[in-house]
Parts: structure tokens; sequence; C-alpha cells
């Protein structure tokens, strides 16, 4: 009898499902997606409806390879990607490739992965979602018409190789328009007052003036805006009596918030842990899978972390009872179980993001799993277990002191009942714009006994000049919120936009906010000016809606594309003819020839450019202020220092080269000597001494020692100890084959323009194979991969791992 075949997205799954199905059913991993849009070309055949033209992804050939000979020797097949547009797509290709091997085709899904989820799963199989599949193919052309069309235009206008992308140009407008804000923002001066009292009876207390004259007093509408009005106000309190004028007490309730969908746990990850949105979804991922517990076996611990809905299952909802009356007691158990209601843009598909089994507490964990997925597993535990809470109840005292034309007011709170909030561990904020109330901490001033009319003692008036801030930067957690808010993107998507503007050096992070460089400005205006549509917020938003309809069968996605062409087409040949290369006013003029300098971009980022080029050569490296004007900085090029060349004795003076600084000698080019060096804390230049260099053989052009050397970007290399009469230069061999399938080269070390180093094939760029870590040159013990890694791990330390994607293999360093 044949075995049934399950194919799934990652080899983490084969291994987790394969555990408890047993010998009646194969199970293999089509490794993420199979087949794209090709590489090189738009791929959509816009004569022809749009119709995508795809192909199997370069790579993946021996895995279509394995899943057709799987498929062909199946009674029946069971495609179980992920719950998702992306998972019905792979498993839309997938069957697309293997059909003619077998026809007995069927589609599964299930929220999480366990032994009764899976089974009920393999009894109600169901036909692929064509409307669901068509939603993706239309986002996919949709993103690829924009991003092969506008790009071109950008690569003549800004700068070569650069990109635009549908929503993560959005995305960056966001983030550039924030920054223009604050580059317009003048500061104002005001000056708040605190004031400490006491009362007959202890402890004393801090109040804060909250009215003037009857106007309120905060920052930007402040009637005490300089320090003569502060020091008038100061003085005319000293001789103030200070009455209670009202004391409000009232009690307070603070019901939980609902279980986490993936953006409010990318920002309460971001705002708790500092953790990025695409390191918390790739921990997350992981717990869905499954992680192996040692004696307890290979367990998934979470449901689907993909998912905008806040809905659980009812067996979900009762266990989580069960667990809250047997460790907290009844108190803590509403009388009715919590239902909370999503969203009504959202998609209903799966549940909220929660534990497997919630008897599993974080506790019970610890020792088992690496740092950063306990922690991720519990923030999903306390917030389910919460939200099934009950409410926690507060006693609230506002107290109001009037002192002559004045009113000072202060809030006390303590905590009756803590409720839901027994179940949440207190975890430091990282970010002061938290999207969680429950994160926030309860004000604990101890007020004494008060009553109006009350006379007071006043121990100190402290009064202090402040400015008002521009408004914040985003972070990772309030652009998740932004976006999310606005319509922009989708949960799955989240953390895609904001890898991507990163990745491609729009936005950097500065002090865990996005700023956008000067690159990140120049894309985002010349897109708003000539292709203001496509980055109207209200479009995005409304386009991902209308994506949403065709996965509900209200909209022919063909109909959606062609009618997005009508409007997109004719601004792609206006943008050709009317963006201008960039020239923008800098107010710096060319110290050379005279002429107006323009920022400009290179492989090194933004400098400024003569725009008289190629007559002019001039450039200069600059900054901008607080204000966003732009500051030369002077680089010291081509200044001639007392530090003389090794080789010719003659001295040294500092160039830039697409690395950076570098020493130079002055007898270039007869003499070629070079030096690499830092400055100190008063910019005094220091030589970096080479390190000794190691004999490692004979040089094959003129029989010289070949020396082992260190390159100013960190990786190493062999070169002929004749240089610079001999140049022979050979790569650093680590020994280990390429692992790519007919690849007969070697893994050799390089290193980045920024100083990381790393690992890729000698036959680049005909194999682009690459890793960040040590290659070994051993079989992964799991999925075959004929290569594994010596990496270093906070959780821990040292481990031997497989770099595949997908698979999880990773043992000590000592084993």
């Amino acid at each position: 009898m044949s075995k049934n075949l399950i194919i799934v997205e990652s080899p983490a799954k084969v291994k987790t499902i394969g555990k408890f199905l047993g010998k009646d059913y194969m199970v293999e991993a089509s490794v993420g997606h199979v087949r794209d849009l090709p590489v090189r070309d738009l791929g959509v055949d816009e004569a022809q409806g749009f119709a995508p033209r795809y192909q199997v992804i370069k790579g993946k050939e021996e895995v279509v390879k394995r899943l057709k000979a799987a498929a062909k020797k199946a009674g029946q097949v069971f495609l179980a990607p992920d719950p998702d547009r992306e998972g019905e797509a792979i498993a839309w290709h997938v069957a697309e490739l293997i059909k003619d091997e077998n026809q007995n085709l069927s589609r599964i899904q299930f929220n999480e992965i366990t032994p009764r989820a899976v089974r009920e799963a393999l009894e109600h199989p169901r036909e692929l979602n064509e409307r669901l599949f068509d939603s993706q193919q239309a986002r996919r052309v949709l993103d690829r018409l924009v991003g092969y069309k506008i790009s071109p235009i950008l690569w003549k206008k800004v700068k070569r190789g650069i990109s635009a992308g549908r929503v993560q140009s959005v995305a960056l407008k966001l983030i550039v328009e924030r920054e223009k804000l604050r580059r317009a923002f003048r500061p104002e001066e005001y000056w708040p007052f605190k004031a400490l009292l006491a009362a007959g009876t202890p402890p004393p207390f801090w109040t804060e003036l909250w009215k003037n004259d009857g106007k309120a007093v905060k920052p930007g509408s402040n009637p005490i805006g300089s320090a003569a009005e502060a020091e008038a106000l100061h003085e005319e309190l000293s001789r103030a009596d200070f009455l209670v004028d009202s004391v409000e007490e009232k009690k307070r309730k603070r019901s939980p918030l609902p279980p986490y969908i993936t953006s409010t746990l990318q920002q309460d990850a971001n705002n708790r842990l500092g953790y990025p949105a695409k390191k918390t979804m790739t921990i997350a991922q992981r717990l869905y899978e499954g992680v192996d517990l040692g004696d307890r076996g290979t367990l998934a611990l979470i449901t689907y972390m993909r998912t905008d809905s806040v809905r659980i299952a009812d067996e979900a909802r009762d266990a989580a009872r069960d667990l809250i009356l047997s460790r907290f007691g009844k108190d803590f158990l509403p009388a009715k179980p919590r239902a909370y209601k999503t969203k009504g843009s959202a998609q209903d598909a799966h549940e909220a993001i929660r534990p497997v089994d919630v008897t599993l507490s974080p506790d019970q964990l610890k020792p088992l799993l690496p740092a950063d997925q306990f922690r991720i597993y519990s923030l999903i535990w306390q917030r389910f277990v919460a939200s099934q809470m009950a409410d926690a109840e507060f006693w609230d005292t506002t107290v109001t002191v009037r002192a002559a034309k004045t009113l000072w007011r202060t809030k006390g709170e303590r905590l009756l009942f803590p409720g839901f909030l027994a179940a949440q561990a207190k975890v430091a904020k990282k970010d002061a714009e938290s999207a969680e109330p429950e994160a926030e901490e309860a004000a604990t001033a101890d007020l004494p006994k008060l009553a109006p009319g009350d006379r007071l003692d006043v121990r100190e008036i402290r009064k202090e000049q402040k400015f008002t801030t521009p408004p914040a930067r985003y972070s990772e957690a309030s652009l998740v919120k932004e976006l999310e808010e606005l319509g922009i993107g989708r949960p799955s998507t989240y953390a895609a936009i904001i890898s991507t503007i990163q990745d491609r050096e729009y936005v950097r992070l500065e002090e865990k906010r996005f700023a956008p460089s000067e690159l990140g400005v120049t894309v985002s205006d010349q897109l708003s000016e000539h292709f203001p549509e496509l980055m109207d917020v209200g479009f995005t938003a409304d386009m991902e809606n209308k994506l949403d309809a065709v996965s509900e069968g209200k909209q022919d996605w063909t109909a959606l594309i062609r009618h997005f062409a009508e409007g997109f087409y004719p601004l792609l040949e206006k943008a050709q003819k009317e963006m201008t290369r960039i020239s923008q006013d800098t107010g710096v003029v060319c110290e050379i020839c005279g002429k107006p300098m323009a920022v400009k971009f290179g492989k090194t980022g933004e400098f400024l450019g003569c725009t008289g080029y190629p007559d002019c050569k001039s450039i200069k490296n600059f900054t901008r202020d607080e204000n966003g004007a732009i500051v030369v900085q002077e680089r010291g090029q081509n200044q001639v220092t007392d530090i003389t060349c090794d080789l010719c004795g003659k001295p040294m003076l500092v160039k830039s080269g697409s690395r950076g600084e570098f020493l130079g000698c002055t007898g270039y080019p007869d003499c070629k000597g070079i030096k690499n060096f830092t400055r100190d804390e008063n910019g005094a230049i220091v030589v970096r001494e080479a390190a000794a260099q190691e004999v490692v053989g004979k040089c094959p052009k003129c029989g010289k020692d070949l020396l082992l050397k260190t390159a100013r970007t960190g990786s190493r290399f062999i070169a002929c100890s004749g240089y610079p009469d001999c140049d022979y230069t050979e790569p650093f061999r680590t020994g280990v084959k390429c692992p790519n399938p007919g690849c007969d080269g070697e893994l050799v070390e390089k290193s980045s323009r920024r100083g990381k180093v790393f690992y890729s094939c000698s036959r680049y760029p005909k194999c682009d194979y690459a890793t960040w870590d040590w290659p070994i040159a051993e079989t992964c013990p799991d999925c075959g991969h004929p290569v594994l890694v010596r990496k270093h791990t906070k959780a821990k330390g040292d481990i031997i791992a497989c770099p595949k994607k997908g698979c999880s293999y990773s043992r000590p360093v000592d084993e």
C-alpha cells in the first residue's frame, strides 16, 4: 500500500509532524517558495492580461526533483504550507510542478502543529483556493510592475543600483515626513513648577503646577515662557498660602488586552525586549514549527504567528480558564469567558497567537529554551492567560491645591486587586512609546489624609527651564503601529517592509529610532513628486483592501492590475521625461571653480559634488545639523603627515578610497607604500601596525615567499612578499568545497565593505553561495546539507550548526 505524502514549507516541520504521524505518511519540505517570477526581467506579459511567467527558483532544482519523486510514489498528496496567502501560493506552485506525477492533490491547513490539529486537517482536506492564490499573484505582479518600471528611472536620475517598492516606499515616506517635521520644528521655552507640600500628617508629597491664572500649564501652550515670568511667579508663590481645593477619590478598573496578533507582538517585543520585527518573527516561526525540548521531544509551542485576528478556539479558552482557576483562584476568573472583537479590516482566517498548551508555563520551559525563544514565549503566554482573567482594580485619589492665582494637582494610585496583572511579569520598557497600556508603571505617590480647606506647609518650590521637543522619530514598534493603523501592508509584511528600507540604506537606526539617509529623502521626494498617487497613504491602503477583495472573490485580479496600469503608465512616461538629476541647492560653493555643489551619491554614501563635473571633480563630505542644514566636514584629504614610508622613506599623506581613509606614499606612482590608521580622541593619526605575517609557501610567479596578510576590511589573503614588483595574490582558502550542486569551487574568506568577514565560493560570480560563519566539511545529520558552520550565540555559546534555511540542527562545539 502506498504511503500518503504531506508537503510542508520548512524542514523543521518535517521533523515535528513526522514524529507523530507514523509510518503511513511521508513528509517533505518545499523549503519556502519553489517558483517565482524571473530575477533579471519583468516576467509579466503586459499584452496578455498581465500573465506572469514563473520559473523554478535558482537553487531549488533538487528540491523540486525530490518532491516529484515523492509524489510519484505517494497514494495521495496533501499540500500543507502555512495557512495564509503566501502559503496558498506555495501550495499552488508545488501542485503545478508535481501534478503530472500525481493528480490526487488536496490542500490542508492547521493553525497549530499538534497531533490533533494535523489529523483533523487530514480528515477535512479541501481544494486549492484559487481566489487566495490570485490575491497573492496580484500583489506579486503589482510589486513587480512598480519595482521594475520605476527603478531604472531612479538609476538614471539618482544612483545606480537603487530601487522602489510599492509598499516600502510609502513606509519610507512616513519616516521622511516625520524627519521634515523635526527639521522644521522650533523649540519653545517653558518653565514647569513643582512643590513639596506637607499636611498635618505624613508623608509630604510633590505636586505639579496645573493652571496659572486659569490657563493650563503644558509644553507648547505655557503662559510661563521666560525666566522673568518664572521668577515673578516664584516670588508670588513664596508669599502665598497653599490650601487643599478638592479631593476626588474613586475606584477604577482596568481590563486586560486581547491576545497578541502579529503587529502587537512585534510592537511589544520591540518595546520591552528591544527586538527588531524580523527577529521577533524568526523566533516565533521556530516556536510555531517545533522546538527540541530534550526528553519531551520536539514540540510546537505556539499557534500560527501571522494573523490579525484576536479570536481563540473554545477549547483553548476553556484550558486557560482551568489554569487560572487552579493557579490563581476563583477571584481571578471572570464569571463569563472574555471574547474580543477583531477589527473589520482583519482576515479572520486564524486564531490569535497563543500557546499550543497553556499548561506549559514559561518557568517550566526556561531551562529548555534559548533565551530569545524563552522571552518571546513568555510574552505570548502571559498575554494569553491575562486576556482571560479578571479586571485589575485601583483606588485613585486626585488632590487639587490652590495658591494665589494657581492650581496644583497630584494623583495617587493604590492597587486594590491585581486581577490580570498577576499573570504578567514586570518587563522593563525599552521605548517610551509603548503601545501596550498595561506596560505602564503605576503611579506610586503616597498621599496623606487630606480634606478641602486644609492648609499645607510649603517645604520647597522648584522651577526649571525646559524647551519643547520635536516629534519623536519612529521606533520599530511605533512604525508598525502606524502602518497597521493606516492600513499599509498586512501583518505578514511589516517585518519585510522594515528590513527592505534598511537594506537599501534609505533609513538607519539611530538610538533605536529610524532616521532617513540623504538617499532615502531624495528617493522619497522624487517618488512623491512624480508618482503622487502611488505614494499616497490612502491609495496604498485602498489597494490592500482591493487585494483582500480578490481573495474574497469580489474583485477580478486582472481587472485590478489593468485599472492600476491605466493610471501608472502615463506617470511613468512623464517621469522618464521630466525627472531631472538631483540638483539640490546646498548653499555650498566649490572652492576650485566657484560653481554650486550638489548632493550626490556614491558607493560609500552621499557627498557634495561640484555641478561643474566632469570639468571639475571637487568633492566634500558633509553632515546635517538638527535643523537639516548642511555642515561641510573637512576631510584632511591630501594632508601631508610626518609619517614616513617604510619602502622609500618619503613622507606619507592622508588619502581616501572606497573603503575609507588610509596613508599613501607621496612617491606614488613610483612607490605604492600604504598604511592603515585610526585617529585618537584629539583627531591625531595613530598608525595601525601590521601583525607578523606568516610564510605559507612560495610564489608561483616569482618564487619569493608567500605571506598570509589581512586586508583593511578584516579578511585574510595570501600575497607575494615581493610586492610591488610582484603583484601575485590569492584568497585565503578554508579547504571546504562549495555545497551548491554541480559547483567545483571552494569556500574562501572575504570581507564586506563594512568590514564583516564572510565565506563565499571561489567561483563567484558564477556561483553566489556565501555564509557568514566558518564552514566545516561535515554533512548535516538532519537535512543532509554538505556543510556545517561554527558560530557563537548568546544563548548557547560556541556551537556547530546547519546553515541551511529551515534546518535547526545544532550541537555544542565540544561534542
